[in-house]
């Protein structure tokens, strides 16, 4: 399953990357739970995932993840992401800075079957906030 993991991971990155709908349907189960940070409940589904990504996009349009590295066993994939993007949206009530920001993230993901039924996402957002000036710097 490990090796079977990995491409789908690669296709989720591509999605990810897309918002493709299409993609969403094939890699995202039905029942898939996504815990985000910040929200008391879990998004769910593809619609749900697809909804994470338009946050993200509203903020930074052109937001880009490369996968840095992945270990997976079993039903299990642990990823470290570099989310890549400009600041030109509204963001947790952050009006447009116009500065661009890399915020790393450490993503837990489960899978049955090909597709994702399960993730636990850590970005990095006090470093995000402070990247577009919303936070101040240690010290400052």
């Amino acid at each position: 399953m490990t090796a079977e993991n990995k491409v789908v991971m690669r296709r989720f990155v591509e999605f990810i990357n897309t918002g493709s709908e299409e993609l969403a349907q094939e890699l995202i189960s039905p029942d898939a739970v996504f815990h985000v940070p910040g929200r008391p409940e879990p998004m769910r589904g593809p619609a749900g995932y697809l909804a994470v990504i338009g946050m993200m996009r509203s903020g930074f349009p052109d937001i880009q993840w490369t996968l840095e590295e992945m270990i997976s066993e079993n039903d299990k994939v642990a990823a470290r992401f570099t989310m890549r993007g400009t600041h030109h949206g509204s963001f947790f009530g952050v009006p447009p800075t116009g500065k661009t920001i890399a915020v790393q993230a450490m993503n837990f993901y489960r899978l049955s079957g090909g597709q994702l039924v399960e993730e636990r996402g850590q970005p990095d957002l006090l470093g995000l906030l402070m990247q577009i000036g919303a936070v101040p710097p240690p010290g400052a």
